[in-house]
């Protein structure tokens, strides 16, 4: 189940990557911004926690540097985008040092949300 739903996840970060490489810099947010930080923060998570419980190839923090390169933010985006990255990646690492069971419910359920917060900013925002 976690191939597939790392397929789906890749899948659906590629659609939003290709997507928001269309969308234009804006000097102020874009309404999408509050769901791309909080997706950021997933991802500094799972950047952690995937090696932890060596659960795939996945490189997430070049997929976060690909989808803020492809944002096109201005400076002030772009530091909070890497921000969140790195709040999710430190916010794992103060608890976890080992892959327990709780660090694999965690990836699951960070798996998911991923999934459909770029689904929902791709839906939304992007079409």
């Amino acid at each position: 189940m976690r191939t597939a739903i790392l397929k789906q996840l890749r899948l659906t970060i590629i659609a939003l990557l290709l997507a928001l490489g269309t969308v234009p810099s804006l000097a102020i947010d874009p309404p999408y911004q509050r769901q791309m930080e909080r997706l950021a923060e997933i991802m500094g998570s799972l950047y952690f926690l995937q090696p932890l419980c060596d659960a795939g190839p996945e490189d997430w923090r070049a997929q976060m540097a690909e989808l803020i390169t492809l944002d096109e933010p201005d400076e002030d985006r772009r530091q909070r985008l890497a921000g969140a990255f790195n709040v999710g990646y430190t916010a794992y690492s103060r608890f976890h040092r080992a892959c327990t069971p709780a660090a694999r419910e965690a990836l699951k359920r960070l798996l998911v949300e991923a999934e459909r917060t770029a689904r929902e900013i791709h839906t939304r925002y992007a079409e």
